[in-house]
């Protein structure tokens, strides 16, 4: 019988429920299957065999869309009964998903109909709103396992703003190229005796002229605006001497063309341009589907429930917030301001914002900070701060999130200074060569032109674009996204390595488990795991799944769940009391690690102590970048600092309780002395240091799911690959380097006949794109096998 779950693939480790022939790990699973069925859309799993995503467990609060101001805010359109909307849900994946999203109409007669943006992971429904409530089609969505992020980010619908200037001009100037060529091409078959092609010889040179003005004009617009940019702050870049070396070329051709001499070089200054903007391009492409500049509105949901003196509930949108305002937090809700606790016991999780694991507990009066979650009963807070003046979005106000980090000296941009300086120092001392001592004038415009033309440094603006644009989607394929091109040559510079611990070096749905104390009976484990059934909290779920007894159906009697402290249960004459050591009365508290404690019948028996589980090769990965110096800053206790001491090297420097601001001056003062920093980290609270680094990498187990605003991205199944991507990117260069040294090659070799005049500028032209063409191809397939060739050796290690 199969181990896998027929809908989602999940593995089936305990309950095991068969249908239809069929087995499924959760009663959610076989309902999806259930309604496919039942709606005739089996095919689903035809498209792709466990595709399914399993629903989510426990009670999902969808009833604030309803609220008139909310509704508004979230719904596209709305008129006679019809309303659009769309969500943002991130477990889209395969064709089966989109290919379900887009049958709902079929399974739900309120549905109208639905379009998926796989790109943007995003689904746009239309409902009848005067039959179907919008917090039900929400709740639909969610039981069939595609559960919509509904943020405060998601609620604030700025139209995205896409860009398609690079397209036109790559298109404008592909067309030019092209249409030159065709009209240019009778010429280069030779037009000695063709009357017809002698007539009509000057009106194809007009439409070469004209088709390469909107090239000239519009499409090397940025490279003008580039170079005029560069010089008005007293720097030579890259793109100065490709200016000069168009305006070479196009005024060379309009004088060749308008002289009768020839049909210029038209076709090879558009040829060149759309080649460089291709580029470009290239270059500028990234993952549409990751966010890599999210804020606290991407884990703020949009509403919260207000409460007034009169205990009467409303929804209201947490930007309505204010100081005053009484809000009512629900079991596993995000606290969206700071606030004092007024009634309820709060047992708070702010993993994602310190990186503390262990659930902290408030008492009335006491105040809770923003970005917290609740676990357990509903709480009533009174408000303190507004959303904006909270201690989490605060962090966001540091200058570390305001700094450009655009100004980087690139290699190119080095090259280039020295570069133009030669290439304008050739050219003048040429001129004069060629106008003084030989005094021929004529041969002193055909030597200057020449040289502008085959020195214009198109091979070398397209050396770095091509290298780190296909470096990129070598990284892409082994899960490691990188937001541009610039982010790749700070990886290669890097000399510090920080690191956070609980979700980076650590695994977020995984611990190790041990026991100290008493050995327990088969008996009683068999009814340990009994009572911990009827639990849904982490730890009871943990150390139901760590029993290694048989599954078997035993009736627990007077079962009592206190949040926060544990569970007690009956079995017969025995009572298990399993929660915290004040809970079952145990005499030792070990306050530095997360346990679990056992009493039956009033003995305490022992204690399950849950350890973080890190991730697969750790410490072969982490004696791999042993060249650098290593840091490990963590907000959690420093309970496990033995064990990290043996992963890391002696020299590394650990700091442990430290809040989001510790990280970001830690990060600032090695700055400070020198270092080029990157940071890893996977909640907010490593926001302000990844934004304060050279290069900000956030780990997540899931690259769909909420990560905080980053340089890169880097899925954590290929952690172990880190040394080789930082290999990767240091080669980078050096393949950048090697393609500088071949388009150096073909300028000295060019200037040199240039210079003598034994070059003329038709000559030049022809060796623009032969030179750019090799460049492009070279680093391509170095690149290519290069990446293949370092991952594949590490496969085999």
């Amino acid at each position: 019988m199969s181990k896998h779950c027929f809908h989602c693939g999940q593995d089936i480790d305990d309950t095991r429920i068969e249908f239809d022939e069929k087995v499924f790990c959760c009663t959610g699973c076989k309902t999806v299957y259930e309604i496919l069925n039942q709606n005739k859309l089996e095919n689903y799993y035809e498209l792709n065999s466990k595709a399914g995503i399993k629903p989510e467990k426990g009670q999902t609060h969808f009833e604030f869309l309803d609220t008139p101001q909310i509704f508004d805010k979230i719904i596209d359109y709305s008129e006679e009964g019809i309303t659009l909307v769309t969500f943002k849900i991130p477990v889209i994946h395969c064709s089966a998903c989109v290919w379900l999203l887009e049958s709902l109409k079929d399974i739900n007669k309120n549905i109208v109909y639905s379009t998926v943006n796989f790109t943007t992971k995003t689904v746009q429904i239309a409902y009848r709103s005067n039959l179907y409530k919008l917090s039900e089609l929400a709740e639909f969505l969610t039981d069939l396992g595609y559960k919509p992020v509904i943020n405060f980010e998601t609620a604030d619908k700025k139209p995205e703003k896409v860009d398609h200037t690079l397209i036109i001009k790559i298109g404008i100037a592909g067309f030019a190229f092209g249409n030159i060529m065709l009209l240019a091409f009778p010429e280069f078959l030779g037009d000695e005796g063709d009357i017809w092609l002698a007539q009509y010889n000057y009106l194809f040179r007009t439409l070469m002229f004209l088709l390469s003005l909107p090239v000239v004009l519009y499409c090397a617009s940025d490279y003008y605006k580039s170079a005029w940019g560069a010089l008005k702050h007293g720097v030579l870049n890259i793109d100065l001497p490709i200016v000069i070396g168009i305006f070479a070329l196009f005024f060379r051709s309009c004088y060749e063309a308008y002289a009768g001499i020839s049909n210029g070089y038209f076709d090879s200054l558009c040829g060149l341009l759309f080649f460089m903007l291709l580029g470009k391009y290239f270059q500028q492409r990234t993952y549409k589907s990751l966010a890599f500049d999210r804020d606290y509105k991407s884990f703020y949901p949009i509403a919260v429930t207000k409460v007034d003196f009169n205990n009467k509930q409303e929804n209201i949108l947490i930007s309505n917030l204010k100081v005053r305002d009484r809000i009512l937090i629900r079991n596993n809700e995000i606290i969206p301001a700071d606030a004092i606790l007024i009634r309820g016991e709060a047992f708070i999780d702010n993993s994602f914002i310190t990186g503390e694991s262990r659930l902290i507990e408030k008492k009335n009066g006491e105040k809770i900070f923003a970005g917290g979650k609740q676990v357990g009963a509903a709480l009533e807070l009174e408000v303190i701060k507004e959303v904006n003046q909270s201690y989490l979005t605060r962090l966001w106000n540091n200058e570390a999130f305001k700094k450009d980090h655009s100004r980087l000296d690139t290699i190119t941009n080095n090259i280039s200074k020295y570069f133009v300086v030669v290439i304008l120092a050739v050219t003048i001392s040429s001129g004069l060569y060629w106008y003084f001592i030989e005094k021929n004038t004529s041969q002193m415009y055909q030597v200057i032109t020449a040289i502008l033309i085959v020195a214009c440094p198109c091979a070398l603006a397209l050396s770095a674009p091509f290298t780190i644009g296909n470096m990129m989607r070598v990284f892409g394929r082994k899960k490691f996204y990188v937001k541009d091109a610039i982010t790749v040559e700070k990886l290669a510079k890097i000399n510090h390595i920080v690191f956070d611990k609980t979700g980076t070096l650590t695994l977020n749905k995984a611990t190790q488990i041990t026991y100290e104390g008493e050995e327990l009976t088969a008996k009683e484990l068999r009814n340990l795991k009994a009572v911990l059934q009827n639990s849904s909290h982490p730890l009871s779920r943990s150390l139901y799944e760590f029993l290694d007894v048989p599954n078997e159906y035993i009736p627990v009697e007077n079962y009592e769940e206190i949040v926060g402290k544990g569970i007690k249960g009956k079995i017969g004459n025995t009572v298990f009391t399993i929660g915290s050591s004040n809970f079952v009365n145990h005499e030792k508290d070990i306050k530095q690690e997360t346990s679990v404690y056992i009493s039956i019948n009033g003995v305490n028996k022992g204690h399950y102590i849950f350890r973080n589980q890190y991730r697969e090769n750790i410490k072969e990965t982490i004696n791999s970048l042993k060249k650098y110096k290593i840091s490990l800053l963590s907000g959690d206790n420093d309970s496990e600092k033995n064990t990290l001491e043996k992963i890391f090297p002696p020299e590394t420097i650990m700091a442990f309780n430290q809040s989001p601001q510790d990280k970001l001056e830690y990060v600032k003062n090695i700055q400070s002395k020198g270092d080029r920093v990157m940071m890893l980290g996977d909640g907010l609270n490593d926001a302000g240091a990844l934004k304060q680094s050279d290069v900000g990498m956030a780990i997540s187990d899931d690259v769909n799911s909420f990560t905080p605003s980053s340089d890169a991205i880097l899925d954590g199944s290929n952690f172990s690959y880190l040394p080789e991507y930082l290999k990767l990117s240091k080669k980078a260069l050096i393949i950048v380097s090697i393609c500088f040294f071949i388009s150096f090659c073909y300028n000295i070799v060019g200037l040199g006949f240039a210079t003598s005049g034994r070059l003329s500028p038709l000559v030049a032209a022809i060796l623009m794109p032969i030179s750019s063409i090799s460049v492009v191809s070279f680093t391509t397939l170095v690149t290519q096998f290069i990446g293949y060739k370092t991952f594949k050796y590490k496969q085999s290690k």
